[in-house]
């Protein structure tokens, strides 16, 4: 199975793609979208959208894990990451692709094993998992990665509810 994980934002989306075989994580592309700040905000929305469907194009992902927003104090930060969620979202489900949504905690959970991580700690825990020289930079690509670990992750719970609920 091969998920694509989103950090959004509208300045950077941090993506990443791992394939995960059996019980092995393995990476296949990361990265970020950017956008230039002065640029009005629909056209970097368009930007945004128009880069993610050519990444799913190109790499074909099975599913799509994203990270939920929680709210900030800063509104307008959070409604523009609310727009470009949306878009990504978009994106994804007009390709008919599995939407995975995930809080930072469930991802800190997963990733880590405790909710209240460190940034720091997932970066290493991503790092270890996918058997990466380094950690991926900048921040948001690490993160996108640790999402899509996250969703590999729920998938194996998931199937074993679901064998549990055979009759």
């Amino acid at each position: 199975m091969r998920i694509m994980g989103i950090d959004p934002g509208i300045a950077i989306v941090g993506f990443g793609l791992i394939d995960k075989q059996g019980s092995k994580l393995v990476p296949v592309q990361y990265g970020c979208i950017q956008t230039e700040a002065h640029t009005d905000g629909a056209v970097r929305l368009k930007m945004v959208y128009d880069s993610m469907v050519q990444l799913i194009d190109k790499y074909k992902p099975d599913a799509v894990a994203i990270e939920k927003l929680f709210f900030n104090r800063n509104v307008t930060t959070a409604m523009a990451v609310s727009q470009a969620r949306g878009v990504l979202i978009l994106a994804a489900v007009q390709q008919g692709l599995e939407i995975g949504e995930y809080t930072p905690l469930q991802v800190k959970q997963a990733v880590v094993g405790y909710g209240k991580a460190e940034k720091k700690q997932v970066q290493e825990m991503v790092k270890l998992f996918l058997h990466l020289s380094a950690v991926p930079k900048p921040d948001d690509v690490a993160d996108a990665l640790a999402i899509a670990i996250c969703h590999a992750h729920s998938q194996v719970l998931l199937q074993k509810f679901k064998e549990v609920r055979k009759p």
